[in-house]
């Protein structure tokens, strides 16, 4: 099939990869004029590092990557309150687990295409016409197109689902938290390989020194309110007033904000739909059911998805319709239950109350005693879901 992917962040280059091996003819097109930089850090473990392997990423992955030697709550004064090692959950995984910077993951997916597929940076989708027979593509600067099938993996605020599944809002489920991303050139202290925390009621700043002399700053914090998501200057203006009063390293952070390397801000949202398919367009990765960054697994999600998708055109004995179909039948109830397991994870990044906040931290110092996070780490290390063989050629 003619097939269009609108989308080139993890997901988009996941199903494009699979999609080869089944001869289908694809195009990617995306919004951005580059490949997306910066980005928090990932973990990466279970089904998503299975389909990872299956694609022959995981050296370069391990090459990239990051091998977290603790996680560190400090208090006003800088001074330790709670501390885990994240290197139990990699031994307890056998050592399939990853923590990688969510744009290096994109990157090396997308290099794994290696030219076979028509990838389109600065296109903009403006509308999708579904015919029945064949789905009509107009763009904003160059010629419409035909396709047999598009796939929407144009993340939380995709317009692929708007335009074919209706507003957002019928679909989004604020999480009552926002979140902000950026990279700081340059800032110190650097505590290599650690991710230092500091958490109070509402409210998280955390910052992660990567390799390259920069420190990654994401900040979260509860926030109900309609919240800016196109002015950078009003987004800026809420963080500051929203931390004004946190001490630590806050002020030097809110200071150096403006001249981050990149920057991102949106809302903590899930994706809840009926259906992830109408017709000859399929939604896939957050544009379908976006779990949110409490999942810690959004990107893993996406790679599953993006393979479950692939295999299911690739069979043969499947139509278009029947293939996403089957797609929808063998995740949904293993996404859901992720979406409602990151519901729930809000205390950990922006705690309601004192009492919430003294369980996060009382969570953190448990994850010392190596029975306690044994039994917590093999609980959440296992994905119930049964990925299918890979069908076709061999990419």
């Amino acid at each position: 099939m003619r097939i269009l992917i609108v989308g080139a962040g993890v997901a988009g280059p996941t199903v494009a990869h699979w999609l080869l091996q089944g001869n289908h003819e694809v195009t990617i097109v995306e919004r951005a004029s580059a490949p997306r930089e910066g980005g928090y850090l990932i973990d990466f473990w279970g089904a998503g590092f299975d389909v990872a392997e299956r694609m022959g990423i995981v050296p370069r992955l391990s090459e990239v990557g990051y091998a977290v030697r603790e996680l560190r709550e400090v208090n006003d004064r800088g001074q330790t309150i709670a501390r885990m090692d994240p290197r139990r959950v990699a031994k307890s995984a056998n050592g399939r687990f990853l923590s990688v910077a969510r744009s290096d993951l994109a990157t090396i997916i997308l290099s794994s295409l290696d030219g076979r597929v028509e990838t389109l940076f600065g296109v903009t989708v403006n509308t999708i016409e579904d015919r029945g027979d064949r789905v009509v593509v107009h763009f904003a600067s160059s010629p419409a197109r035909d396709f047999d099938l598009v796939i929407g993996a144009d993340g939380l605020h995709s317009s692929v689902r708007r335009q074919v599944f209706g507003p957002e809002s019928d679909f989004e489920r604020h999480l009552g938290i926002m979140v902000s991303v950026f990279v700081l050139d340059g800032y110190e202290p650097r505590d290599e390989l650690v991710g230092v925390t500091r958490t109070t009621v509402g409210r998280q700043v955390l910052r992660f020194a990567q390799r390259d002399g920069s420190t990654v700053v994401a900040l979260t914090f509860r926030h109900e309110a309609t919240s800016p998501l196109s002015d950078l200057t009003a987004q800026q203006d809420l963080l500051r007033d929203s931390f004004a009063d946190m001490r630590w390293e806050v002020p030097e952070i809110l200071d150096r904000m403006p001249d981050a390397r990149s920057f991102y801000f949106d809302r903590v949202s899930q994706i809840r739909m009926p259906t992830w398919s109408r017709g000859r367009v399929a939604l896939l990765g957050d544009a379908a059911a976006c779990a949110s960054l409490l999942a810690g697994q959004g990107s893993a999600l996406a790679m599953i998805e993006g393979y479950v998708l692939a295999q299911a055109l690739n069979d043969p004995s499947n139509d278009h319709t029947a293939a996403l179909i089957e797609y929808e039948r063998t995740l949904s109830s293993f996404v859901r239950s992720k979406q409602d397991a990151a519901a729930r994870m809000g205390v950990a990044f922006a705690p309601r109350n004192r009492f919430e906040l003294a369980l996060r931290n009382g969570a953190i110092r448990s994850m010392r005693v190596p029975l306690l996070a044994d039994i917590a780490i093999g609980l959440s290390l296992h994905d119930e879901v049964d990925l299918p063989e890979a069908s076709g050629r061999p990419s």
